[in-house]
């Protein structure tokens, strides 16, 4: 009776731990499409599984510190030859099961629900607290490809920096400077002949795991990182040969202190079930502090001052040249600039004889159709305003006064008044000075004709034009407005006036480059407003 009672309690602990465990899928490849899961204590947390690491492609890396025991199975796909697949097991590095085959009685049907994979094994359950197992596969078909499943259930060993090392160029190559006993702030001095520098760390089964930065303490950024381990040298009797990681010199762009952490690369939030401090994670880290000294090579009082003379001398004849040079370039430039100029002048004057003709064939037109109206009256006012707008027109001067512009402008409107009969303003600012403020003669003028011959003509009395000269800081702006139908700026115009005005404009920009001219137009269906602004004119 006792021994059915026992039998029973042991039975039901036996099921109580199957039931007890959670599976973890890693879904690890394997030559021939295999992969690998296992199960863990049901209560376990911080567990960091299948890290890959780049010098060891074929291993993955499961960290399971509060795991007590794990269920490791092995999943075949559809196309798996189960015989041709080999495991090797090893538990702290002693070895449990050697090169063994797949036991095809042990096959079970797969519980995972994929379609591609059928079958699987289960290697065992084994106990991992403090201990670490390692499961190695490999395909007959593919030997080379030996694959390694390590699960890690003891803490990570803390690396050691065992020496420190810098290497210097020499008359016969190169040679290293050891500093073999680093302390928790290794002075470090690097001059011109130095070009490397080397961490040389405590040799362990685990290497590959840990990771080197390197980071400047004064901007608190990381200027190294490497995970990349070398093996040479021997520092101590073992004979063994040291892991190391190498980091260019210029990577320490001042002086000052750089902190050296080596830590295991594991992303410590990245993990199921996790839960692990700051201070936890601390204990797996090694930092160190390198105060760092940049020095150049010394030379003597002669080589420097032999030195000194010759980059002086060398400043001097670049300076010359470069002093020549640009007096050479600068002539030529104004040159250019005058000949240009000159160029637009000529080009400006051409266009201005050509808004001469185009207003004066306006202008007589005006008293024809006043004669054919018979408004002699009026024809005669209009002919004595025509006569002193066309002194004034007809006069070659480049530059007028705000005065003279004015006047012209009143002129010319006055005598299309007497055709048309609309009204007209012209407002001045009081901060503007007319008589010694100069601009292009007939600026505004074909604006103003265009205002009144296709804005208010039609509009009889109840037209109005505005014109507006005013002053924005060190702007000249010049608004000629009508309350008339307005215009399609889209479409092109077969009237002379606005194109030439646009080609003097851009003329005018090419020889008055500090003080730009902008125009704008702005035509709606109550009005069109024309703004011209010189630049920095006043």
């Amino acid at each position: 009776m006792k021994k059915i009672i026992f039998t029973l309690l042991c039975l039901t602990l036996v099921l109580s731990t199957v039931s007890a465990q959670k599976g973890i899928d890693f879904r690890r490849p394997y030559p021939g499409g295999g992969m690998m899961h296992m199960f863990v204590d049901s209560a376990a947390k911080n567990i960091f599984y299948s890290y890959i690491y780049p010098n060891q492609p074929f291993t993955s890396f499961n960290f399971l510190p509060e795991v007590h025991n794990i269920s490791v199975k092995f999943y075949f796909t559809k196309t798996d030859s189960v015989q041709n697949y080999r495991y090797t097991i090893l538990e702290n590095d002693r070895p449990i099961v050697i090169n063994s085959s797949i036991n095809e009685v042990q096959i079970e049907v797969a519980d995972i629900g994929e379609e591609n994979v059928d079958r699987s094994i289960t290697f065992g359950t084994f106990p991992i607290k403090d201990k670490v197992l390692t499961i190695i596969t490999y395909n007959v078909r593919k030997p080379n490809d030996i694959y390694k499943n390590i699960f890690y259930g003891k803490p990570i060993p803390k690396a050691e920096i065992k020496a420190i090392a810098k290497r210097f160029k020499t008359d016969k190559g190169v040679d290293y400077s050891y500093f073999t006993d680093p302390k928790n702030i290794t002075k470090l001095v690097l001059t011109e002949k130095d070009d490397e520098l080397t961490i040389i760390k405590d040799r362990s089964n685990v290497d590959y795991l840990y990771k080197v930065l390197i980071r400047d303490k004064r901007t608190n950024k990381t200027v190294f990182e490497s995970v990349v381990w070398k093996y040479g040298g021997y520092l101590d009797e073992s004979r063994k040969k040291s892991p190391y990681i190498t980091a260019d010199k210029s990577i320490f762009k001042k002086s000052g202190d750089y902190e050296i952490t080596i830590q295991p690369s594991i992303k410590w939030d990245n993990c199921l079930d996790c839960d692990i401090s700051q201070s936890e994670i601390e204990k797996y880290t090694t930092r160190y502090t390198l105060s760092v000294t940049l020095e150049e090579e010394s030379y003597t009082k002669k080589e420097l001052f032999i030195y000194g003379f010759i980059i002086a001398a060398t400043i001097g004849l670049i300076f010359l040249f470069i002093l020549y040079y640009n007096k050479k370039r600068n002539k030529q430039k104004i040159a250019e600039q005058e000949q240009l100029k000159n160029t637009a002048k000529h080009q400006l004057n051409a266009v201005r004889s050509q808004l001469n003709p185009h207003f004066l064939f306006n202008a007589l037109s005006g008293i024809q159709n006043l004669m054919n109206k018979n408004e002699i009256d009026n024809a005669n006012k209009y002919l004595s305003k025509f006569a002193r707008l066309t002194r004034n027109v007809l006069d070659d001067k480049e530059l007028i006064s705000l005065s003279q512009e004015k006047t012209l402008l009143d002129d010319y409107l006055q005598m299309e008044q007497l055709r048309f009969g609309f009204k007209y303003e012209i407002k001045v600012a009081e901060n503007l000075d007319l008589e010694n403020t100069e601009i292009p003669s007939m600026l505004l003028q074909p604006f103003v004709e265009n205002a009144v011959k296709h804005g208010i003509a039609k509009k009889a009395n109840d037209g109005k034009i505005d014109v507006v000269f005013t002053k924005q800081a060190n702007d000249l702006v010049l608004t000629v407005s009508d309350n008339g139908t307005g215009f399609d700026t889209a479409k092109k115009s077969n009237g002379l006036g606005l194109p030439l005005s646009h080609s003097r404009i851009a003329l005018l920009n090419s020889i008055y480059k500090e003080n730009r001219f902008t125009l704008a137009i702005q035509p709606t269906t109550s009005g069109t407003k024309i703004t011209l602004t010189l630049t920095d004119w006043l």
